[in-house]
């Protein structure tokens, strides 16, 4: 039996308005080859102390959660994700999880299968959505837990992502959004992501850039943790660039454009010697993938 090789993206999730339900991904990655039948489940790699190399692995207990008959096998993993930044580290061990059930198990599962696996197993709809799909995806769920997703197509953009030097705690992201918030706001915040999800399919990337900016739902409460949004942002708009959004619940912030604004924009951004790094990544096109080498 040949080597099966599983490839997950990073996500840029909650993408301006569209919190928890639009993402994007981005062409960084989680990479998992499944190799040969074991007594017991090994995971090798060089990740760090922090990340189990048996079957408490996360991928592992994933898939087990899918298909508890599975076979132990060794699996190798390198990642290009950085962890707890907000581009979706965990959602992509865990896609990598249900991709290894689905490869092991021969359950054939649908797209919408693994999606609703996903969502079934804690993942959020705007980092799993694109994950599986690619490019930008759109997602909700019913109150049985049934999700549905829908890939939105972007132009040939880029992100710049800053990704700070530490990391922010996701009980104090939480921690600082609001409560409750209006009935007319909600409206209101409601419509941007309507018009940022119909700009986008009628490919006004123009109209869709300012929409990402207007968020109303959570960016205001958690800018106070990452002031760097605030910086780059306004950096940007110097040069005629929209787009910038904070990634998830932080502290990455990623501006969407082209590969020639964006150097723009990085160029600049680098004589604020911001406490991170500045990385231009072009947008992933096709989701999580699968190769079997036979």
């Amino acid at each position: 039996m040949g080597k099966t090789i599983i490839r997950v993206p990073a996500t840029a999730a909650n993408l301006g308005p569209g919190i928890d339900s639009i993402g994007a991904a981005l062409h960084l990655y989680l990479t998992v080859i499944i190799e040969e039948k074991t007594e017991n489940w090994r995971v090798n790699h060089a990740l760090g102390t922090d990340i189990p190399r048996d079957e408490h692995n996360l991928m592992v207990q994933t898939a087990l959660k899918v298909n508890p008959k599975l076979t132990p096998h060794q699996l190798t993993v390198m990642s290009d994700i950085p962890v707890s930044r907000g581009l979706g580290s965990s959602t992509s061990a865990l896609i990598a999880g249900i991709k290894i059930a689905n490869e092991l198990g021969e359950m054939d599962l649908s797209i919408a299968d693994q999606l609703n696996w996903a969502v079934k197993l804690g993942g959020a709809l705007d980092n799993v959505a694109p994950a599986l799909l690619g490019q930008a995806a759109v997602a909700t769920v019913d109150a049985a837990g049934q999700a549905d997703a829908l890939q939105l197509p972007l132009p040939n953009l880029s992100a710049l992502v800053f990704i700070p030097a530490q990391t922010l705690l996701a009980n104090k992201s939480r921690a600082a959004l609001p409560k409750q918030v209006s009935f007319k706001k909600a409206v209101h915040a409601s419509g941007v992501a309507n018009v940022l999800v119909a700009a986008v399919l009628e490919n006004k990337w123009d109209l869709a850039a300012k929409m990402i900016e207007r968020d109303e739902f959570h960016e205001q409460a958690r800018s106070q943790l990452v002031p760097e949004l605030k910086l780059i942002r306004e950096t940007a708009h110097d040069l005629g660039i929209s787009g910038t959004y904070l990634s998830g619940a932080g502290p990455t912030v990623v501006t969407l454009g082209s590969q020639a604004k964006l150097t723009l924009l990085r160029n600049k951004l680098t004589t604020h010697d911001l406490p991170g790094s500045l990385r231009i990544i072009p947008l992933d096109e096709h989701g999580a993938t699968v190769l079997t080498d036979a």
